[in-house]
């Protein structure tokens, strides 16, 4: 039996295990139906009724704690206290307050609960408002609820069933100068509401009721509505605590803020014999289950030990390991698998390093084909060209602006070498700083501090351009001290047997949020991951970039390498 069980394809064993599991529970069905009585039913409909109110009450109360929360977190937010309480002087400074401060903070609160919709301030300082954001508080002054919220400090929730609006409001106590704000949490009601209208699939309501007993939410379905159950009877079934002879309910008191919810349902769908039957059968399916598990266990020595195996070797393969240890020798679909994987595992260990060792040379040949693309010597005889009859023509910026782009590209260009001196790459970043100080009308003062010791030395070719060109138009062309001129600091020098570069601007400097992420971003164009990409695949993880940046101080770069003695000129 078990060998006949082993050679059979897949879908024939799991044609077998449903008929081995289906036989039994069957039987069982037609057993249990028939000896069920109706106040046992009833009673443990009652029980399931009060288990189904809680475990909703609670996970209602769990929304509503998280909308509590997130107001919690933005009334302490130190940086809105900060913004609410600073005086601007001009609608720049404002608006970089909105965009910093504001923007983010609400965009993540609505991102981390998508049930809230909107979040605003509403406020009487002297600020302009900002989309929905921040909104004068003049606009809220003459709804119902607000003289309910003016006179306390404490979150309240807010609803109009009739419009389907639910919103937080709470204010802020520490505002300065005498002035008023108060923030709201715009949420869905919908959606907040929704698991509520899907309790059971048919002849059931529920009914939420805040602290004077107004109707926050209601749902019935269609049988329910036609027995005219109002909020006003189905409040006070519950607290005269008389049983009903039409349906059976169980309240959950204080849910939140005085809020109260009554879950019901009527007793005929209850004891109807579709519904005995109906309970029945769920009874029987637990033991089914149970017997499915039991059966499964059996079979697990032929069906499940080897996909586990498999499973394994396959998150080996993952973390780089091409070993196969599992072994299967029956002829079913599961054999044939491990033995394709086996196969593949083979062809795969054989051809990983040859595919990757094939990539690696195409890159470079064609990094080679693209530098070969541009003849050096023509492009340094045109610019030599231009240089002289720059000089002739008294036209001194332009002959000089053609002498920084010779030796730029033929710094950059390298003769198609990958490495270079320091000195060639010192050479490359003075030329394209000599045109950038053209380009900018010399608006900006360049200090270099190279120690002699490492011009020598052997480094990557253009590393040091890229993290130039970054400091000057990321960095000094934003930045917000106009009444200092700009200014671009290169350093290099030997420390701890490493060559260290570092580029520093008093720019305008990067957000922390950015700078936490600066190296792993992605970005168009040769930017500074490619440049720490070059450096970690060449040297390894302990060289690359690092930076230290203040917004409105300044920016520094530090590039850290090896330090190689040099074979080039």
């Amino acid at each position: 039996m078990a060998s006949l069980i082993k050679n059979l394809k897949f879908q024939k064993k799991i044609i077998f295990v449903c008929l081995l599991t289906s036989f039994v529970p069957v039987i069982l069905l037609g057993y249990f139906c028939y000896h069920q009585i109706q106040s046992l039913l009833i009673e443990r409909e009652r029980t399931a009724l009060a288990d189904t109110l809680k475990q909703e009450g609670y996970a209602l109360r769990s929304r509503l704690n998280d909308y509590e929360s997130t107001m919690n977190h933005l009334i302490w937010n130190e940086n809105i206290l900060k913004l609410l309480n600073q005086t601007y002087d001009n609608n720049f400074d404002m608006y970089i307050a909105y965009r910093d401060t504001i923007d983010p903070l609400f965009f993540t609160m609505r991102a981390l609960n998508p049930n809230i919709e909107t979040i605003t301030i509403y406020t009487d300082l002297n600020i302009y408002p900002h989309g929905k954001s921040l909104l004068p508080l003049h606009q809220i002054e003459n709804t119902v609820w607000y003289p309910k919220v003016c006179n306390n400090y404490k979150t309240a929730f807010v609803t109009n069933s009739d419009q389907d609006d639910l919103f937080l409001v709470c204010q802020f106590y520490n505002i300065q100068h005498g002035y008023t704000a108060f923030l709201k949490l715009n949420i869905n009601y919908g959606l907040t509401f929704a698991p509520l209208s899907t309790l059971y699939e048919n002849s059931y309501g529920i009914l939420i009721v805040d602290e004077d007993a107004a109707p926050i939410f209601q749902f019935q379905t269609q049988d329910m509505q036609e027995l005219g159950l109002s909020p006003q009877r189905l409040i006070e079934a519950a607290q005269t605590n008389v049983p009903e002879k039409d349906f059976i309910m169980e309240a959950l008191p204080d849910l939140t803020q005085g809020w109260s919810v009554y879950l019901y349902r009527p007793v005929y769908a209850i004891s109807s014999p579709a519904q005995i039957i109906l309970q029945t059968v769920l009874i029987i399916i637990v033991f089914c289950i149970l017997w499915v598990i039991l059966v499964s266990s059996v079979l697990s020595n032929t069906i499940v030990r080897p996909l586990k195996e498999l499973m394994s070797d396959i998150e080996n393969m993952e973390q780089g390991t091409f070993t196969v240890t599992v072994s299967y020798d029956s002829r079913d679909e599961i054999g044939c698998l491990i033995q394709r994987f086996k196969s593949m595992n083979q062809q795969m260990n054989h051809l990983v390093n040859e595919i990757l060792r094939g990539k690696i040379l195409q890159k470079d040949y064609e990094m080679r084909a693209l530098q070969a693309q541009i003849n050096p010597h023509f492009l340094y005889n045109t610019l030599s060209l231009i240089n002289s009859h720059a000089i002739l023509s008294g036209q001194k910026e332009i002959g000089q602006m053609a002498q920084f782009l010779s030796t730029f590209y033929r710094t950059t260009l390298n003769k198609g070498q990958n490495m270079t001196s320091v000195k060639n790459e010192l050479e490359n970043v003075r030329s394209y700083v000599g045109i950038q100080l053209l380009m900018h009308s010399n608006s900006f003062t360049v200090r270099y501090h190279i120690a002699e010791e490492i011009l020598p030395l052997s480094m990557i070719n253009l590393l040091l351009q890229p993290l130039v060109e970054n400091a000057i138009i990321h960095g000094i062309d934003h930045r917000t001290k106009q009444d200092s001129p700009g200014l671009l600091e290169i350093t290099g020098q030997l420390s701890e047997g490493n060559l260290v570069f570092r580029v520093t601007d008093n720019g305008a400097g990067i957000p922390s949020a950015r700078l936490e992420h600066i190296l792993s971003w992605n970005s168009k164009g040769y930017g500074v991951q490619n440049v720490h990409n070059r450096v970690r695949l060449s040297h390894g993880s302990p060289y690359g970039l690092s930076y230290q940046s203040q917004t409105g101080i300044g920016t520094t770069v530090t590039l850290t390498l090896p330090a190689q003695p040099s074979h080039h000129p």
